[in-house]
This record gives C-alpha cells, sequence and structure tokens, in this order.
C-alpha cells in the first residue's frame, strides 16, 4: 500500500492540523482527508465566545474545503461519512460505496455531546452546539427570543452563559453540581464564577436536574427534579462530550474512554493513528486546544517518517468567562493533595499541591497575572 495515500477522517481542528503540520515535513506524499459536513476551517472554541465578538457564523470559518484543499495539496471528500475500516485490507468504505485504499490512516473524529433521557413533547428541541452548522441553527433560534435554558454547568455551559447575558439575553443555568465547572474548579472557585456570572444576571438552578421539558405558548417548560420549572424560549444542552469511538470499535482498535494509542499516538493496530478529541493518549483524554496542536505536531513527524513521541508540558486552560478571567491547571485524575484557597483583591488563586510540590491551579480575577510564574512550577503531564 505503498502508492496509497494517507488519510485523515474528520477535518476539525485535529485533522487540519496534523494536515497541516505534515505538509511542512512532506509536500508530496499524496494526502487525503475525508468530512462528514463542508469542510470549513474554523476553530471550535470560538464558537462559545462568538456573539461577544460580534462574529456571525458565517465569519468564523478561516477557509472552506476548496481553499484548504489547495493550501494543503490534498484531496478532500466532503458530506461523507466513512462507515467501515478494513485495517487489514488498509482499506475504507465510504457511504456513497466508494472504497479507498490507504497507506496509513488517522482518526480525528472528535466527540459528540451527550444527553441524559427526559420525558416530554418537546425534548427534540433541545439544542447542542458542537460544531459551526450546529451554532449556525443556535444562533437562527436565538432571532426574536429573550431566554436561553442552559442544561449543564460545565466549561462550555459558563462559557455560553457569560456570552448570553452579556448581551442581554435572560440566561438559566441547570444542573447537579454544587458550583459551576466542578470536573475543573474546587467548590469555592466555582462559587466565585457562579456570582460574577450572576451579577452579570445569570439565574442558577444548581443541585438539580432536568426530568421533563413540554411545549407551551410562550416556548418551553422544563421541570426539574425537586418539581420546580422553568420557562426559556430557546434551550441549550452542555452537559459533555463522549469521544467518537465506534467506528475505531468496529474495526478492531482498542478503546477505552477514547481510542487507546500510545505516545506515538498509534492504535494497537499498525499504521493507525488517532489524536485529538476522540483519542486517550497513555491514559490522558484532554479535550483541549494545547494538547491537540501538540499531539498534530509529533503525528505529523511521525507519518513523515521521523516517529516522534508526543510530549505534553503543564497546559493551563483559559476559560472565556470575561464576568470573572479565570485560568486553570487541574491537577491529574486521582492526584493526593489538597487545595489552598486564597481570596485576591479582585479574584481568588487556588493552588493545588501535595507538600511543596505544586500539581494544580486556579487563578482568577488579578491573580491570573501569575500564571507565568505558577506554570513554571507545575510538573509536565507527559515528559
Amino acid at each position: 500500500m505503498s502508492d496509497a495515500p494517507i488519510i485523515i477522517i474528520g477535518t476539525g481542528l485535529a485533522g487540519y492540523n496534523v494536515a497541516r503540520e505534515f505538509r511542512k515535513r512532506d509536500d508530496k506524499t499524496a494526502l487525503v482527508l475525508i468530512t462528514q459536513d463542508n469542510g470549513e476551517f474554523y476553530s471550535k472554541p470560538m464558537l462559545s465566545n462568538a456573539l461577544a465578538k460580534q462574529k456571525h457564523p458565517d465569519e468564523l470559518p478561516m477557509g472552506d474545503a476548496a481553499k484548504m484543499q489547495h493550501d494543503l495539496n490534498a484531496k478532500i471528500h466532503t458530506n461523507n461519512k466513512v462507515t467501515s475500516i478494513d485495517p487489514q485490507k488498509q482499506v475504507l468504505l465510504l457511504d456513497t460505496g466508494e472504497q479507498l485504499n490507504f497507506s496509513k490512516l488517522v482518526m480525528a473524529v472528535g466527540a459528540n455531546p451527550f444527553q441524559f433521557p427526559m420525558e416530554g413533547d418537546a425534548t427534540s428541541d433541545v439544542l447542542t452546539v458542537n460544531d459551526l452548522d450546529d451554532y449556525r441553527q443556535f444562533r437562527d433560534k436565538l432571532k426574536n427570543q429573550t431566554s436561553v435554558a442552559i442544561i449543564g454547568p460545565g466549561l462550555i455551559g459558563c462559557e455560553f452563559a457569560n456570552d448570553l447575558a452579556a448581551n442581554d439575553y435572560q440566561v438559566k443555568v441547570i444542573g447537579p453540581d454544587e458550583a459551576p465547572i466542578s470536573t475543573l474548579l474546587p467548590t469555592p472557585a466555582g462559587q466565585a464564577l457562579q456570582t460574577a456570572l450572576s451579577e452579570l444576571g445569570v439565574n442558577w438552578h444548581l443541585g438539580k436536574t432536568v426530568s421533563a421539558i413540554n411545549k407551551i405558548d410562550s416556548g418551553y417548560e422544563l421541570t426539574l427534579s425537586d418539581g420546580q420549572t422553568v420557562q426559556a424560549d430557546v434551550m441549550l444542552s452542555a452537559i459533555g462530550l463522549r469521544a467518537n469511538i465506534e467506528l475505531a470499535k468496529a474495526a478492531g482498535l482498542q478503546c477505552n474512554r477514547g481510542i487507546v494509542v500510545d505516545r506515538y499516538l498509534k492504535t494497537n493496530i499498525d499504521n493507525i493513528y488517532a489524536l485529538g478529541d476522540c483519542a486517550e493518549v497513555s491514559g490522558f483524554v484532554l479535550p483541549f486546544v494545547m494538547p491537540l496542536m501538540q499531539s498534530a505536531r509529533a503525528l505529523a513527524a511521525t507519518l513523515a517518517g521521523e516517529p516522534t513521541q508526543v510530549s505534553y508540558p503543564a497546559m493551563p486552560v483559559i476559560i472565556k468567562t470575561p464576568a470573572l478571567a479565570t485560568i486553570v491547571s487541574p491537577p491529574e485524575r486521582g492526584a493526593e493533595g489538597e487545595w489552598i484557597i486564597e481570596k485576591t483583591e479582585q479574584g481568588l488563586k487556588a493552588l493545588f499541591s501535595q507538600g511543596d510540590t505544586l500539581l494544580g491551579f486556579v487563578l482568577m480575577g488579578d491573580a491570573v497575572s501569575e500564571k507565568p510564574a505558577l506554570t513554571k512550577r507545575l510538573p509536565a503531564i507527559l515528559i
């Protein structure tokens, strides 16, 4: 299969960035990308603050499929779905019936939102935003409306809450957590963010889940687990994402929380790799941009004939909540240690340490200035 192309499934940040990094090293090898959408190149993290930046959805793409095809000297199959992969024959099948051979295959298939079961006649009207087409639909639904219910008080839910409230929408956030972004922030830090967003006009319904959604004359009524009801014109679910592993599992690739890969981003089957939100790299699932970029550079080198292990330095995450600037570098899951939390003049600093060793931090408000110094003290995630 040496004359077959390298094929990348997916044209999100992972797929396009590994292609771009590969082309810096190799401008000759045939390259094919396959995507279920129209192949526009854009940054998904920009979707949750596009309103504040006065960006119409059509202004977000940095290039369409034709431009990317030209820039990458690649063939891009748009609006196509890969239905099966035969690793032994190194061939994949498209939903059009077309078969494509590959020399190496990269899975950059991302993750999809998941939804908890709810009763009622309007559950299908709950929106999710996982790509630009979703966001176009969401923005279209917002026209001439005033209130939005966000199901899920995590990172994405809070970023959307800030963006919407700052643009005069009545925002109601619902979730079972004690405080916002509970997977990344210690409770006092989450409560500080909650207070800042409340001052912007966000209303909170925490410690509760949505049990039913029904249509009413003025929009929708959400019944909560404690029997209370919340009304809204538009509903957005931001509960979380699950790695897309179905195609990989069917092909015999090892999967856990994501497609399992080693430090070379290689799966358990030769010539098949994975990166981005769909990948579990040496046990880590890190659905953020910086790990993705580190992976893209390493995998591009490997694909170009220079086997390169991915390294993850400490990579703090900037949470896009201007109501209270927040930067977090969470400790590794299950790490032993304790949070020491200190209020600053206009913010909060939380340090997670084990003895004298700093393992993570949260910086809010005026404390974000300490990011460079504290990041230097953190251990690398993968070295």
